[in-house]
């Protein structure tokens, strides 16, 4: 899959694309029941909100099967190599999950932020890769991005170990005021099987979600192999040190295994 030159031109003015739709009902469904399978387990890869409702799982493309398919799928590959002009590795997976009622926010930060402080990565030249697996409405907590703050470069940043169950390095407001003053902010919203992309220096956040729609996203961070990791802190379910170009596989894999598992079920 490969992105138009009108795609290229509004990802580098905007920091961000949306496809929507890109994977299938029947794709999303084994993902959204594999998620929540996962979510149930007692592993040090899912972290959970401080009301115990799951917050994030990390890695699950190491320990699931649809998971890893969807980590090394052409889809979301191509596209990023195409930016980059080299290829990728893999240097974090996780499915974060805003649960119903009681899904906690995400302060504004930029992600490079923690990748350069936490990782030793020592450029922006990593993609966040965000796949709807569930339906992402403007009411239920959706990913809020600052268009264009990318330009920015990387902002001073505090690191926040108390708000939430996952420490992260945040941005103060009269920074987020300025930046938002001049790009505004928007919510992208879309049906499961959306994909999102945006740049590691974009300014993002979201709030809590007290409706009773789930907000399932996964979230892949692709690094250029030439700008792996330095000086890891995290473990290696966070930051992953395996630095080799991600071999994708065929387009209907994914596919393939739904039915594989409706198939099983019936």
């Amino acid at each position: 899959m490969k992105l138009t030159q009108a795609q290229i031109d509004t990802f580098h003015k905007e920091g961000w694309l949306f496809l929507p739709e890109l994977f299938t009902p029947e794709e999303v469904s084994v993902l959204r029941s594999e998620a929540v399978e996962i979510y149930k387990e007692e592993r040090p890869e899912v972290w959970r909100e401080k009301s115990g409702a799951p917050r994030t799982a990390f890695a699950a493309h190491t320990y699931n099967e649809a998971f890893r398919i969807l980590g090394a799928h052409p889809r979301m590959i191509e596209p990023i190599e195409q930016l980059f002009g080299e290829h990728v590795y893999m240097h974090q997976f996780k499915i974060n999950a805003k649960s119903a009622f009681t899904g906690d926010v995400w302060q504004w930060h930029q992600d490079y932020g923690t990748w350069k402080r936490d990782d030793g990565m020592p450029e922006p030249r990593a993609m966040n890769i965000a796949i709807f697996i569930d339906e992402v409405m403007h009411i239920n907590g959706p990913l809020m991005l600052v268009p264009r703050s990318q330009t920015a470069g990387d902002l001073k940043a505090s690191h926040d170990l108390a708000t939430t169950s996952y420490p992260l390095w945040t941005l103060d407001e009269d920074t987020v005021t300025r930046l938002v003053k001049d790009g505004g902010i928007v919510a992208p919203t879309g049906k499961p099987g959306g994909m999102l992309m945006f740049h590691g220096n974009l300014v993002h956040g979201s709030a809590g979600n007290i409706t009773p729609y789930p907000r399932k996203i996964v979230y892949l961070t692709l690094n250029a192999c030439s700008n792996y990791i330095r000086t890891p802190t995290r473990p290696e379910f966070i930051a992953h040190r395996d630095f080799a170009p991600i071999k994708t596989v065929p387009d209907d894999a994914l596919a393939k295994l739904a039915r594989n598992y409706q198939q099983a079920a019936e």
